[in-house]
Order: structure tokens, then sequence, then C-alpha cells
């Protein structure tokens, strides 16, 4: 029984509320996952800059000092990349204007025992385990400004409660995928996604399902045709929020097990796992409420 609270901002006026607003849904959801959280977000000024490719890597101490790390970084890239390596919260990102596949080559042979929870031009993703409000306090969000933001707190059912097994999961530039739910047949998809050179992070289902809609879009499919197609090979219950850099994407399961509401308004979408999440967001006594009817996918675009 996990929570999700997703928020996409179409008005860019709201933008300097993204945090404000997200905390407010989040605080709404943390009865349903009470031991561990993750946070997206997107276009945050301070954690995330046009032209600069950002990893976020799992915890705040990754085995050397923060000078250091940066210095080792930046001796490895162009003079001109400006590498630049920072804490927030139980989150270390590391940033440089460089492609992000250079950045991961260069902070994996850094940090060969970082996990990088996070990758691209537009996103910053932070987890951690305790209590939800907690983490979102350590790692500022109610200030956060940004153009869409992502959260999940998390009931563990699949696998431990671990930092690394919290969501969101985000693979690849840009992309991260929460769950509430669980992949009956996750094991066997894994098995076929490791046949295909898939590395995994974590025991958890939903990296499975992260690494299926990774590997749909690297071979050509829209965001929209990756949830079809994930609908046709992975058992279970689950709705399923996905965020880019420029577009959310709502599924729930055929049978609609899991919960959730939208809201949609000419200023925002934003979807919860409960309507009381979204109940105090600005203008929703004229918004369009609905529950998103069973396996069909729901996409909207910045």
């Amino acid at each position: 029984m996990c929570g999700i609270a997703a928020l996409q901002l179409r008005n860019p006026l709201l933008h300097p509320q993204m945090g404000s607003l997200l905390s407010s849904m989040m605080c709404q959801i943390v009865d349903r996952g009470p031991d561990s959280a993750g946070l997206a977000v997107y276009n945050t000024p301070g954690l995330v800059s046009e032209g600069t490719s950002t990893l976020s890597l799992l915890g705040k101490e990754q085995g050397l000092p923060v000078a250091e790390i940066q210095l080792a970084i930046a001796g490895m890239l162009p003079s001109d990349a400006e590498a630049a390596v920072r804490v927030v919260g139980d989150t270390t990102l590391v940033s440089a204007a460089v492609g992000t596949d250079l950045l991961v080559k260069v902070v994996s042979e850094t940090l060969p025992a970082a996990t990088i929870i996070g990758r691209g031009e537009h996103v910053a993703v932070m987890k951690s385990v305790g209590h939800p409000m907690d983490i979102a306090a350590e790692h500022g969000l109610e200030a956060m400004a940004g153009s869409q933001g992502l959260s999940h707190t998390r009931m563990a059912t699949e696998s431990a409660v671990t930092a690394g097994g919290s969501h969101p999961f985000s693979v690849a530039d840009d992309l991260c995928l929460v769950h509430n739910g669980s992949f009956s047949n996750h094991a066997t998809i894994r098995r076929g996604l490791l046949r295909e050179g898939v590395v995994f992070d974590s025991e958890n289902d939903t990296e499975v399902g992260a690494r299926y809609v990774a590997s749909r879009l690297q071979q050509g499919d829209t965001l929209e045709e990756a949830l079809v197609n994930l609908g046709k090979v992975f058992d279970g219950f689950y709705t399923l929020v996905v965020t880019t850099a420029d577009s959310m994407a709502v599924v729930r399961d055929p049978i609609a097990c899991k919960p959730a509401i939208i809201v949609e308004t000419d200023d925002y979408v934003a979807m919860a796992s409960e309507y009381r999440a979204l109940a105090a967001l600005p203008g929703i006594e004229n918004a369009r409420i609905f529950e998103p009817e069973p396996g069909k996918v729901y996409t909207w675009s910045l």
C-alpha cells in the first residue's frame, strides 16, 4: 500500500510553488508508506541547469570528502566542463557540462561503490529511509521550484526496506517511474532483460518495470506505446506514474486494483493515490477530477 503524488505545472507562474504544492500532497499520503520515500524534481534551480548533466548518487557519504570527489572528477573531464559536487539532504549530486554517458563513466571510475539513482539534464532524484516528511524536509522540498515533481511513500512488500529500494527508479536520462502495487512475474522479465545486457541496481520489482520502459523507449516506442507494451507483458496489480523531461503518464493494471485520482486544469495536472492529497491544490473547485480507467494510458506534455 504505497502512496504516489505527482504534479506537472503547465503554467510557468506556478513553477515557484512546485515544492510547496508537492510537499502538501505528499503529507497526505504518508500513512500509505511510512518506511521510506523518494522524490524527483524537474528543472529545479540550484539542482540542475540547462546544458549540464546531473547524476544523483544514493547517500551523502561517498567514501571521500566532497572537495576530493570534485577535484578527481574535474581532472578526468575537459577543462571547461565546470564539474560540481554538492550534498542535498541524503543525496549527492554531481554535475558537469558534458554528456551524461561520459559523466557516468567518470563517476563510476572515481566512486566505484556509488549507486546512481538519477541522471539527465532536467531531473534530480532524492531518496532515503525514514518518515517521508522528514525526508522531504531534509532535502528542502518545500522551497524548491520546478516544472514537475514526483513523490513516493513506500510500504515495502517485494524487497527490503532500503534507500536503494525506494522509488522513483530513474534508469535513463530524465526518466522516472514510481509504482504502487506488485509485479508477479518480475523475476521472469528481469531474466530476459539480463540476457539483453541490462544491468540492475536492486532486487526491487519496480526497477524491472523502469528498466523495461527504458528499453522500450530506446527501441523507439513513445512513452504511451512503452506503457501499453508493459501492460501486455507484466502481470500483477499496479498503478504507475512515469515522468520524462517534458511529459507525465499514468496507467493502472487492467483490473484497476490500486487507487488513483487525477486532477486536470489549464494550469496543472496532478495525480495522487487519494483525493485528500489533491484537495488543497489551487483551483481544485473548477478542476476536472476523475479516476483513470483500467488499463488505459494517460499522457500529458509540457
